[in-house]
């Protein structure tokens, strides 16, 4: 792209960092942390900034608006500076949103709320969210298809209630088994991974976890498995299928 596409391109898109206090600048205000989209994309004038910016904020729930526009990040909480973020990125009405482990940095009761927000904003605006993480219980709640990952490969893929109730790549069956479960009674056949991840910039030939997969045959040490439709739209990378 040349300068002038990536700009067009980056109107249409979002992202949401894991750090909400990282991602915002320590000397700017909430309301000249939300002008920036605008000014850059839009050249809007200071009375059509404060009406754009007291909506986002109300969108995001963060009201009145009055009362947040001249704090700065360190004077927030965790979640409410999630919210700013989110608002930043919703701010022109992107098609595309890249959310990277949104919700890990925050408490479990302001998870569940910024949760439903972006599941709020996504019917609202119609939003697409790319969603990053590590917690699947998270991914069960948010995604309608779930793509699974090891060493920068996607090893599985399939909509999310098929991935849930017939999961198939062995890495897969071992994520899923160390998920808690809030139920103490609740017994789970852990699978244990031996060995230690591979170096992602050297990774070994062939299945990439091959060296630590029980059920690993010589085929897999040699060649790389693509991935093949094995039905219910449901993807798999791996020789055993």
């Amino acid at each position: 792209m040349n300068k002038r596409e990536l700009l067009q391109f980056r109107s249409k898109t979002g992202i949401v960092f894991q750090d909400p206090l990282g991602a915002l600048n320590p000397r700017k205000s909430v309301r000249q942390i939300l002008a920036v989209p605008f000014q850059v994309h839009r050249n809007a004038s200071t009375a059509q900034l404060d009406s754009e910016i007291s909506n986002l904020l109300a969108t995001v729930g963060m009201t009145p608006p009055e009362l947040y526009l001249e704090r700065y990040p360190h004077e927030l909480s965790g979640g409410q500076r999630q919210r700013i973020g989110i608002a930043r990125a919703i701010a022109l009405h992107p098609k595309f949103i890249l959310a990277d482990e949104p919700v890990s940095a925050l408490d479990l009761s302001v998870r569940a709320q910024i949760l439903g927000l972006m599941k709020k904003l996504q019917q609202q605006f119609k939003l697409a969210y790319l969603f990053i993480t590590h917690d699947l219980s998270v991914l069960r709640s948010v995604s309608h298809k779930v793509a699974i990952m090891y060493l920068g490969k996607i090893v599985e893929l399939a909509p999310v209630d098929e991935l849930y109730s017939n999961p198939l790549h062995p890495y897969t069956h071992a994520i899923l088994a160390a998920t808690p479960v809030p139920d103490p009674r609740t017994k789970r056949n852990r699978i244990l991974l031996k060995g230690d991840p591979p170096n992602p910039a050297n990774p070994p030939s062939g299945c990439r976890f091959h060296t630590r997969c029980s059920r690993a045959t010589e085929i897999c040490s040699l060649i790389e498995p693509q991935l093949e439709d094995v039905g219910n739209d449901h993807l798999i990378a791996c020789h055993l299928y």
